[in-house]
């Protein structure tokens, strides 16, 4: 059994490397195997993949990212009516009675009120918005609405 310093790769299976551009006899001079003139012929970088060969590259033909970003955008953390349920009736609900049951994460971000869904309690909900529908559930279960009143944290 050969030793690990007597290892040595199979004869025939590596080969020497190509050297060009060492005179005549060697097979691979003059252009050294890149053809005549030309800019691949050239030292140098070459041109880049996606170049096509002075058509309008695929990258610039295609349209580029479209509208725009509204700096100005509230993002609510948003709540369904459905979800209200898990309170005891007659309960006031605030941002902090939400985030204590795990239906709001996030205390920076304002609190809405959306109605998917259905409240059969009555209960007074504060929050920074609500939808129509919301509104009118909750109203329609004899709770009460109230919106701002601090619920944000700052």
């Amino acid at each position: 059994m050969p030793r690990q310093h007597d290892l040595t790769p199979p004869p025939g299976s590596r080969h020497a490397r190509k050297r060009v551009g060492r005179g005549l006899g060697s097979g691979h001079g003059r252009t050294a195997g890149k053809g005549n003139k030309g800019q691949k012929s050239r030292s140098g970088k070459g041109i880049h993949p996606y170049f096509e060969g002075g058509q309008l590259p695929l990258h610039r033909r295609l349209p580029g990212k479209r509208g725009f970003t509204n700096i100005f955008k509230i993002e609510y953390s948003v709540v369904n009516v459905g979800r209200l349920n898990a309170f005891a009736a007659g309960s006031v609900v605030g941002l902090e009675e939400l985030m204590i049951s795990g239906l709001v994460r996030s205390a920076s971000k304002p609190v809405k009120i959306l109605g998917n869904g259905d409240l059969d309690r009555a209960l007074k909900v504060k929050a920074d918005g609500f939808s129509a529908a919301a509104r009118e559930k909750i109203l329609a279960a004899g709770g009460t609405v109230e919106v701002g009143s601090g619920t944000k944290a700052s």
